[in-house]
């Protein structure tokens, strides 16, 4: 029986030792709120099947009448690879089943040609499977592809892609085919919100956001404990709120998204129009802010504000505990830290205003981590 096939209070009891274990039965049941016979019921067949281990009694348990012992998920049960997807590269890792890494490798991208791409994926896989010491068949239980824009992971089509220029690909099948091995695809930033919510800023929270800054604006959904992916595919999507007060045109096709004020290729180009300088870097730039050049922060200050909107829009709709912002841009984030803070204090409604906000920067290996993730979620918890 594979995991998916367990009982609902399998399945939870699965779930919660990957989110807060090792723990003893009596932990578990507190956790979960099951009973201490049903706790025993729901471990037996996740034991006997190699899903989780017995560790022993805890450091400095008392052996006093059945000394509690610690339960834990077995992390060799099974492994996944994850791949993240960007405009010229490709990052990889390989994990077990509790998305910890085994080994990484990265491989450029001559082309965005979808073919080109699907080979290179095939290839950066097989290394990785090297690396990882899983070169036999069945190593790997699935993979987890992730690139941002219109993505529907449960039919596994890349409606819109407008970074790789991609229009209605069925990725996963394509990878599945090449590889020979399971493949899901996802939203890239769903998929770090995924990662974030086992094993980062999202562990134990009841809701939370993932803000990404970068080339686009994106935003995954952590309500109740569930990942929230939309009816299509498409959720979140804070990068194309209209904030009026440009005529910028966005990738998407319309003007006055967030993405065509605070984006950094959209901060790189007002940055340029500033300064008259039309070969002006987004790393000359931040550095033209920090000498105070009054332009060129003018423009920081103006994405920090659309920003601010685009977070308090977020905490007054879902009144999030904590929101994470993560993402290339945040390198420069102290540029628009004062003035995102204001927008968003001015903008949130309420107690909305006493949401966290936790700037945490992150490699693209932690992204290609998410795409893991998101390959063992779908073990333990199938989409319907």
């Amino acid at each position: 029986m594979s995991l998916a096939d367990q009982p609902p209070a399998a399945v939870l009891v699965f779930q919660t030792l990957l989110a807060y274990g090792p723990l003893t039965r009596a932990e578990i049941g507190r956790r979960t709120g099951l009973s201490g016979g049903a706790v025993t019921k729901a471990a037996t067949p996740l034991l006997a099947e190699g899903w989780i281990t017995e560790l022993g009694r805890p450091t400095g348990e008392r052996a006093n009448g059945r000394p509690p012992t610690l339960i834990a998920v077995h992390a060799e049960r099974a492994r996944f690879v994850g791949v993240k997807v960007t405009g010229d590269e490709l990052i990889g890792v390989v994990t077990d089943l509790t998305a910890q890494p085994l080994a990484s490798q990265r491989a450029a991208l001559d082309s965005r040609d979808v073919g080109t791409v699907v080979l290179a994926i095939a290839r950066l896989i097989a290394r990785l499977r090297t690396a990882a010491g899983a070169a036999e068949d069945g190593a790997i239980h699935s993979i987890g592809v992730t690139l941002s824009g219109d993505v529907d992971g449960q039919t596994g089509i890349v409606h819109f892609s407008p970074f790789l220029n991609w229009r209605r690909v069925p990725l996963a099948q394509l990878v599945e085919t090449a590889t020979g091995i399971p493949t899901v695809i996802e939203n890239d930033v769903r998929a770090l919100t995924v990662a974030e919510q086992w094993f980062g800023a999202g562990v134990g929270l009841s809701s939370f956001a993932l803000v990404t800054v970068g080339a686009g604006i994106g935003c995954g959904l952590s309500i109740s404990g569930r990942v929230v992916s939309g009816a299509h595919g498409v959720s979140g999507e804070v990068g194309h709120l209209p904030v009026g007060g440009t005529d910028r045109t966005c990738t998407c096709g319309n003007t006055g998204c967030v993405e065509t004020v605070a984006s950094t290729h959209a901060i790189t180009e007002q940055a340029r129009h500033a300064t008259g300088n039309p070969a002006l870097t987004m790393e000359e730039a931040v550095r033209l802010a920090h000498a105070n050049d009054a332009a060129v922060r003018a423009v920081f200050s103006r994405a920090g504000h659309v920003m601010g909107l685009a977070m308090a829009s977020v905490a007054n709709l879902i009144g999030p505990e904590r929101i994470i912002i993560s993402g290339e841009g945040v390198a420069s984030y102290d540029l628009f830290a004062d003035q995102l803070r204001q927008t968003f204090a001015d903008h949130a409604f309420g107690a909305a205003a006493d949401c966290d906000i936790e700037v945490r920067p992150l490699p693209f290996e932690e992204w290609a981590r998410g795409g893991a993730a998101v390959a063992a979620q779908r073990v333990f918890a199938p989409s319907k």
